[in-house]
Order: C-alpha cells, then sequence, then structure tokens
C-alpha cells in the first residue's frame, strides 16, 4: 500500500512573528510613553527570515534588503510620535519606516515590552552583573485584557446552576485555578407591581427570600456572553446583576527595572570591569569611587533617568550600584548625593546583549524563519 503524502507545512507569516514576541514580550508591559507593537506593514504577508537590529538605520535597512528580509524587528520604535505625512527618505527614522513598507518589509518594536518582560533586557545585564532573587522597580498589570467583577442574587437552591453558566462563559478564572467564586448569605426585598409576574412570592406586596450573593471575575469581554447565561438560568423573572470593572493588579514578576543583591559585596570598579568584557562596551563611566562596596545592584538598561528613585516599596541607597547605559549630568550629582555608584556602559552596549539572547528565544519559537542578527548595527558613538 502506498504511503500517504505528508502534509505540506504552512507557511509563515509576519502574523506568526508577532505571535510569538508576544509571547515573550506582550505589548500590556510597555510603558504608557512607548510605541511598541507591529509598527509597519501586514500580518498576512509571509516571512521566510527577519533581522533584529537595535535602530532601524540606514547600514541596517541595506542589510535587510541585502538579506530579503520579510521582516524587521527594529528594539527601538522607529515611529514613536503622531506623524502628519509619511515619506519615504533616509533623514528621519519616519522616512526610513516608510522605504522600509515600499520594500514590503514589516517593522515590529517591543522596547520597552522587552526591558519589563520576564527574562527580557533588563534581566540579561542583571545576569552578567551576578544579581540573585531579583525584582522589577515598578510592576507592571498582571491581566492580558481588563476584568470585571460580576455579582448576581440567587436563591440558595439555584445558586449552582447559575455558577455553572457562569464558569461555562468564561467567569471565575485566577492565574491557574478556574470555578472560583464567592458566596454569602443575605436576604432580598421586592415589591412586585401588578405588570409583573414573580417566580417567588406574589405580586402586589413586599417579599422577603434568602438569596446567596455570587460573585465572580471575568474578562471584560466575556460580559454581555455571562449576562445572558444568567438570565438564562437564573429564576427569577429579573435577575439583580451587578458588573464592576476592575483595575489591574500589578505583577510581582514583569515589570520596568531590575533590584537584585549580590551573593557578596563587590567593589564598583570590579564590577564596572566584569561588565564591560560581559557586554563588549567600548567605554564604561563610573560616577562615585571605584573602590565603593556594592551590595545591590538596580539594572535598568537605556537611560534609567530619576527610575532607580521612583520604586514601588523601596529605596535607592548607600551599597546600591545603579547600572545603565547613560546617565544625565543631574543624575549623577543626584547619584552622588545620594552615596550610590553608576555605572553607565553606554546605550547601545546595555541593550545589544539583551537583543541577543532575546533573538535565541525567538528562533526557538519560530523554527521554520531564519533569525538574523544585524551585523551592522552599531553603537553610533566612536572613541576619539
Amino acid at each position: 500500500m502506498p504511503r500517504k503524502p505528508a502534509a505540506a507545512k504552512r507557511a509563515m507569516c509576519v502574523r506568526d512573528l508577532v505571535t510569538a514576541i508576544e509571547s515573550i514580550a506582550p505589548t500590556r508591559l510597555a510603558a504608557e510613553w512607548d510605541n511598541v507593537g507591529l509598527l509597519a506593514g501586514d500580518p498576512g504577508w509571509r516571512l521566510r527570515s527577519a533581522l533584529l537590529t537595535i535602530d532601524l538605520t540606514p547600514d541596517a535597512l541595506d542589510e535587510a534588503v541585502g538579506r530579503r528580509v520579510g521582516a524587521i524587528v527594529s528594539y527601538h520604535p522607529p515611529i514613536f510620535r503622531a506623524i502628519k505625512s509619511l515619506r519615504v527618505g533616509r533623514d528621519s527614522t519616519e522616512g526610513l519606516a516608510a522605504e522600509v513598507l515600499s520594500r514590503r518589509i514589516a517593522v515590529y518594536s517591543p522596547h520597552t515590552a522587552l526591558d519589563a518582560a520576564d527574562g527580557g533586557m533588563n534581566d540579561t545585564i542583571a545576569a552578567m552583573c551576578g544579581a540573585k532573587r531579583t525584582r522589577p522597580f515598578t510592576f507592571a498589570p498582571a491581566l492580558a485584557e481588563p476584568e470585571c467583577k460580576v455579582v448576581v442574587f440567587v436563591p440558595a437552591n439555584a445558586v449552582d446552576r447559575v455558577a455553572g453558566a457562569i464558569f461555562e462563559n468564561g467567569a471565575g478564572r485566577i492565574g491557574d485555578y478556574t470555578h472560583c467564586s464567592f458566596r454569602s448569605p443575605g436576604q432580598g426585598t421586592f415589591f412586585g407591581t401588578e405588570s409583573t409576574d414573580p417566580a417567588v412570592g406574589r405580586r402586589g406586596r413586599l417579599e422577603r427570600v434568602d438569596e446567596i450573593r455570587l460573585e465572580a471575575v471575568a474578562p471584560r469581554s466575556r460580559m454581555s456572553a455571562i449576562v445572558t447565561a444568567i438570565r438564562a438560568a437564573h429564576p427569577y423573572e429579573v435577575p439583580a446583576i451587578d458588573l464592576f470593572p476592575l483595575e489591574a493588579i500589578p505583577s510581582r514578576e514583569t515589570g520596568q527595572g531590575r533590584l537584585g543583591a549580590l551573593p557578596r559585596a563587590i567593589r564598583a570598579g570590579d564590577l564596572a570591569r566584569r561588565l564591560k568584557r560581559a557586554t563588549r562596551a567600548a567605554n564604561v563611566l563610573i560616577v562615585g569611587g571605584p573602590k565603593t562596596q556594592v551590595e545591590r545592584v538596580l539594572v535598568c538598561v537605556g537611560s534609567a533617568g530619576s527610575l532607580p528613585f521612583e520604586m514601588d516599596g523601596e529605596t535607592c541607597r548607600a551599597g546600591d550600584a545603579v547600572v545603565t547605559g547613560e546617565i544625565r549630568h543631574h543624575d549623577a550629582r543626584r547619584y552622588e548625593r545620594a552615596g550610590v555608584v553608576a555605572i553607565a556602559l553606554g546605550h547601545w552596549a546595555s541593550e545589544r546583549p539583551g537583543l541577543e539572547a532575546f533573538a535565541r528565544r525567538l528562533s526557538k519559537l519560530l523554527p521554520g524563519v531564519s533569525l538574523q542578527l544585524s551585523r551592522r548595527d552599531a553603537d553610533p558613538f566612536r572613541a576619539a
């Protein structure tokens, strides 16, 4: 008997790249001011290869064209602010993005979403420092989409039926747990007018009924289906239903920056030299004394600014080392006043190692796509 021919593999497209990146660095983790995600191109475009770079530069674009890639993953977004016109030209990042689009190449930027993500840019540098038990400076929302609290009042003998109906329609999931609810007893009252047909009691008089307050969380996108299910399963002619929009609860694992303790104290100069070797940074600068003993590191790739002084539940203090890419003069003075060491690796140098780690993770999720790190992506600064 002849063998059944093997099913042809589905061709990969830009949408697969977007899905893979979102699984590592969801756009919801990005800073509010940022512009991340698919910035140019069609999700349905065929994709055989992609180029990863810190910046979309003319050199990176020429490399992408020469390698015939279908997408560029530019860590920094080439389109950042709202624009009124988009013209091809190499004198601006927007113009470069327009040229990329004219060549049918998609552009995706993960930027601060990848900074905040578990195993992202900041975690890469924190690991090079030897930091243990790291946590973010500020926490990102943990929910993938907004949620609501659904509250409905049900007679005790019908509560399981109504609960089952809302669970079947997406309510009651908390983390990896399902069928989560809270139930508390109470007494409901109602007075049915002549036009009503109450399931309990009679119209024309005040009724008191023992009820259960049933509440559960659910995605807001499921509210219509859940309310419909409640009305179908509830014994009352007009059930009382409350919907409360919920604020996202911050995650304890993801967010901007990383704070971590070192296994043992180390001199700031030794830590700076270790990072210079690990990141291949051309020039590393230190604020504070090179012999200062450092016990904790506060990592923020790119530019930390004042973020280390605005942490959730923590205070930047003497014995800390801020590890970042670049430091403004007045921020450096602030570190001095606080007795905090700061190490500047260079903006590009602080981010390139994380991009390399990101490429390795992404390649495992896209086995049918050739992922290439740009060879022409380089630090714009040169030693004199």
